[in-house]
């Protein structure tokens, strides 16, 4: 990512290469020591006229224009008006390394240099000028694009100890530590950002990197209820996993309200033969499931099923008491996570971050701690 934009240096330029012409008015004023005077006209006006061509896109031009009035500068004040008129042309080319250069022959200030050198590549210039500009962003950019993401995330934790709620320092602090290959600490930001931005956006960036990672298929299905509840079940394919999962795992009637759900929202198309075995296979399993439910809602062996078929059945004040029973039966974990979905669902939220904390330690606590957190930013 860059943090300094191409359209912003572009501005900086233009306002710094402003050109009247002596006894014309022009499009603007000089800086520095060049106000004093106006530009002769054999300075001024092909100055004016490589503006307008860099504007244009001609570049060439602009560039034969500013040779023209190189030439003809003969003042300290015209050579520096026309050092930043060819900075200014060879930033709308892309050529930022020419671009600096010429700004740094006249002693353009380390802010102006150090973004050029930054989009030139030129790192170590780079960070040689923000240094005395104090454009930390740019140092710890500048380390990440070098192959130190350990000096830049470094950067960024200084940065945050200023302003510990800025979702960009921590999203750049995460970019650092993923390419660090420090997973604990890139996720333990993520999570950081969700709580200060929680859009899906962010979710996604954590959920997805999630799923790829080895569990169990339950804590899976676990982490894709998460997904539909954040916004993130945009394509077909996590659809279609998710149903699979959840047909698989005994949650058939969430399979069928996920596709018929992703079939509104012109996410699957209707009437596609995969579309309709989901639905079948989903249907049939779920009035079967809804058959035993109350029966083996009683026993902890077989609660666990029947808060399954709950679920899936919108019915979450009973699938709460089955996963209640079945927290005391051979799949506790499984049970407890999936009794605090089914209040955060019943909108129980104090409860559901209560019963996600006694989730034990493992792939399911992992799966808890995450609902646990987006419990926390919704009330």
């Amino acid at each position: 990512m860059k943090f300094v934009s191409r359209s912003a240096l572009l501005f900086s330029l233009a306002v710094a290469a402003a050109v009247p012409l002596a006894g014309v008015a022009g499009p603007g004023l000089l800086s520095g020591a060049a106000s004093a005077q106006a530009l002769s006209p054999a300075v001024g006006r092909p100055l004016q006229q490589a503006s307008a061509a860099a504007r244009a896109g001609n570049i060439a031009a602009a560039q034969n224009f500013v040779n023209q009035a190189r030439q003809a500068a003969t003042t300290s004040a015209e050579r520096t008006t026309v050092a930043r008129m060819a900075a200014f042309v060879h930033t709308r080319a892309g050529q930022y390394g020419q671009a600096a250069a010429e700004l740094e022959r006249i002693g353009a200030p380390a802010s102006q240099l150090a973004p050029l050198f930054y989009q030139a590549r030129q790192y170590e210039k780079a960070i040689a000028a923000a240094r005395r500009s104090g454009q930390t962003t740019i140092i710890a950019q500048s380390y990440l694009m070098m192959g130190r993401p350990g000096d830049a995330a470094r950067i960024y934790e200084q940065m945050l100890a200023r302003s510990p709620n800025n979702p960009t320092l921590l999203q750049n602090l995460a970019g650092a530590q993923f390419k660090m290959g420090d997973r604990q600490a890139y996720l333990a930001t993520i999570q950081r950002l969700i709580r200060v931005d929680p859009t899906p956006a962010r979710w996604r960036a954590l959920l997805v990197d999630m799923k790829g990672a080895p569990m169990p298929r339950d804590a899976k299905l676990g982490l894709f209820h998460l997904m539909r509840e954040t916004g993130n079940l945009t394509t077909a394919a996590d659809v279609q996993e998710f149903a699979k999962t959840a047909i698989v795992a005994g949650q058939p009637g969430v399979a069928a309200d996920a596709v018929r759900v992703a079939i509104e929202a012109g996410v699957m198309p209707a009437g596609e033969a995969m579309t309709n075995r989901l639905l079948d296979a989903s249907a049939k399993r779920q009035t079967a499931a809804m058959a035993q439910a109350a029966a083996q809602a009683r026993a902890p062996a077989t609660a666990l099923a029947a808060g399954h078929a709950f679920m899936g059945a919108g019915l979450y004040p009973q699938a709460i008491a089955a996963y209640t029973t079945a927290q005391r039966g051979p799949r506790a974990a499984e049970a407890a996570l999936f009794r605090g979905i089914a209040q955060q669902r019943g909108g129980q939220t104090a409860a559901a971050r209560a019963t996600f904390g006694t989730v034990p330690a493992g792939p399911f606590a992992d799966v808890a701690g995450l609902w646990d957190l987006y419990a926390s930013t919704r009330g």
